[in-house]
């Protein structure tokens, strides 16, 4: 019988702009860029400058503080521009793609070592996290357990790019599940949303039961072998540990994956395939509503994604793009003592908390700003995890480390606090707050 957890706290939105279940077109874009700020924690190095050639793996630059973990092109091309900003700070190296597809070949692995060293040569790396911190998992520490997601619950999220995981990338899933495997002396999990699914026989299934975040690697470690101070483990998406099998499978890498278009905005909804640091002008050409009003181009969701703007990336993580309204030309008179029809709202004073479930179209205004925390429980509602999370946002901006790790920082991610800031009355930006509380406790344990 499979290990089945339910989770009764969490936040199920129900928007307007799902992807209709097909694959529309595969999206080969001119222009590739590689963004550093889509690996958090990393200080790059770039090897690379403009005019220099480059094949499908080859490094374009690497981490100053582990130089193994390297990172690299996912096209054959040249390298056009090295763009810097403040202090000399990488902004995005922009790659033009000949379309021929050279790429470099790796050596097969068929040991611990030889594995984990294919993935550090290759870029796959980069696609490991690791708790604590939620940064790319550092390659000298031995993780107690690794954790894989095999599903995501988020609003609008990608249904179909999973599907394949039982399809045409079932098996680079299962070689890629089976590597990992043999770097940790503990277990592999691997999380899925359904009892009727087997996905790898050389890892432990755990079905979970419940709304957002039950899809987040750190709330499924949390409900199987939670991480205590001094342990490491990892966490990786699915659809990364496909790109993983397939470079173990055919010996070079293969980025390309299934992406959701989706939102309010977006005319016809739908899933195309491209590659990571696709321009989002490139994957939404004709395909936004007409309007003149301001949209928001979201590489993820509305609750965990990145604003980065028409003139953006695809994240390298991200296999999902949101464009909903900005709502800065909105202006609703008396709109705090409205009945809120529309309203989208877990709060019991609005009409539409009473009203049928229907697809909301949401913008992107807070209504409202900053204030104190408000002790409410509204936090615990909508999450699924057995620590304080009021407590532990308050330990946080006030730095008590001691506070920190009793409320179970180790345990959690920014994305992790994706609901209670959605809830959040006090208009507090949970998930920075803990992403700048993760960075200073990694810089003062380290």
């Amino acid at each position: 019988m499979a290990n089945v957890v339910k989770l009764v706290n969490g936040l199920n939105l129900n928007l307007a702009g799902v992807a209709s279940p097909k694959v529309e077109r595969t999206i080969v874009s001119d222009t590739i860029a590689i963004v550093p700020d889509d690996f958090h924690g990393i200080v790059p190095k770039v090897v690379v400058k403009p005019g220099d050639a480059v094949k499908v793996g080859s490094v374009v630059m690497y981490d100053k503080t582990h130089p193994q973990v390297q990172f690299v092109s996912p096209v054959s091309g040249e390298v056009v521009a090295v763009e810097r900003g403040e202090r000399r700070k990488v902004l995005k190296i922009v790659i033009n793609n000949n379309g021929k597809d050279d790429a470099v070949t790796f050596d097969k692995a068929s040991t611990a070592v030889e594995v984990k060293q294919l993935l550090l040569q290759s870029g796959m790396w980069a696609y490991i996290k690791q708790r604590p911190y939620d940064v790319i998992a550092d390659p000298d520490v031995e993780p107690r357990d690794i954790f894989v997601t095999a599903f995501d619950n988020a609003p609008l999220a990608p249904t179909l790019a999973y599907e394949s995981l039982a399809g045409q990338d079932a098996q680079a899933f299962a070689k890629g599940v089976e590597a990992l495997g043999m770097l940790t002396a503990g277990k592999v999990y691997v999380g899925v949303d359904s009892e009727d699914v087997t996905l790898s026989t050389s890892a432990e299934q755990v079905v979970f039961k419940g709304n957002f975040p039950s899809c987040n690697a750190g709330i499924q470690a949390h409900h199987i072998a939670p991480v205590n101070k001094g342990e490491t483990i990892w966490t990786l998406n699915a659809l990364d540990v496909v790109l993983i099998g397939r470079l173990l499978m055919n010996g070079r890498i293969d980025m390309m994956r299934t992406v959701a278009v989706t939102g309010s905005e977006v005319q016809s909804p739908a899933y195309v395939r491209t590659l990571p640091g696709t321009p989002m002008s490139e994957i939404l050409k004709g395909n936004l509503i007409a309007s003149s009003a301001a949209r928001r181009v979201i590489s993820g969701n509305v609750l965990t994604g990145v604003n980065v703007s028409i003139d953006g990336f695809l994240g390298a993580y991200h296999s999902q793009v949101t464009v909903i309204p900005e709502g800065n030309d909105t202006h609703e008179f008396l709109g705090w003592a409205l009945p809120g029809v529309k309203a989208l709202t877990t709060s019991r004073t609005f009409l539409s908390r009473w009203l049928p479930s229907r697809s909301a179209k949401p913008d992107a205004r807070l209504h409202g700003g900053e204030r104190a925390i408000i002790m409410s429980e509204e936090y615990d509602r909508v999450f699924p995890m057995d620590i304080l999370p009021e407590f532990l946002i308050k330990a946080v901006i006030a730095f008590d480390i001691d506070r920190m790790e009793q409320l179970g920082i180790y345990e959690v991610a920014p994305e992790d606090f994706a609901a209670c800031e959605f809830v959040d009355t006090s208009k507090l930006p949970l998930q920075e707050i803990i992403r700048k509380g993760l960075d200073a406790l990694r810089k003062e344990m380290n």
